[in-house]
């Protein structure tokens, strides 16, 4: 009973495994059957262009990256750009009009980019600076402690000043 078993799960692990390298070499192949074609400079600069734009759809991964219709679209037109003779830096520039500065998988150093770069540091430097003089303030001895220590107010009580307050607390009992 447990060799049919055995020889069943043989068979759908060798099944499983001839299959494996089949989807992950067909994942992987990310250009299209007609750019495959183009020469390798051009394949070059199609990937170093795809790999800086964000795809609209997915929105954490590139358009090299990303297998959506509109990724491809979008790899399509980077492809057809680079053989009109468009730069690189154009091609984005094209991006950019079209979806805002969002479509740039790093955002450019310029504007309200700027502050949300900064931001965070800005905002720690500004706390970190108030909880010093904070702990300054509380670790600094206080200026009332002082007030009225005259030589007068440390001197021991006298017998009578004894005997007055022994009174008041027999009373109080």
């Amino acid at each position: 009973m447990k060799q049919p078993l055995r020889r069943i799960l043989l068979i759908l692990m060798t099944l499983m495994l001839s299959i494996i390298p089949q989807t992950v070499i067909a994942q992987t192949e990310s250009l299209p059957p007609d750019l495959a074609m183009a020469d390798d400079s051009l394949q070059e600069k199609l990937r170093e262009v795809s790999r800086t734009l964000r795809c609209a759809v997915c929105q954490s991964e590139t358009i090299w990256e990303s297998n959506a219709t509109l990724a491809i679209q979008m790899r399509d037109i980077v492809m057809e750009r680079l053989i009109a003779g468009e730069s690189p830096d154009e091609i984005r520039a094209y991006f950019v009009s079209r979806y805002g500065d969002y479509i740039v998988f790093k955002p450019r150093f310029r504007g309200l980019n700027l502050l949300l770069w900064g931001g965070p540091f800005i905002l720690l430097s500004i706390g970190g600076f108030m909880l010093f003089r904070n702990l300054r303030k509380w670790t600094r001895p206080s200026p009332k402690a002082d007030i009225g220590a005259d030589d007068e107010d440390l001197r021991p009580i006298d017998e009578k000043q004894r005997k007055r307050i022994e009174e008041e607390l027999r009373s109080l009992r």
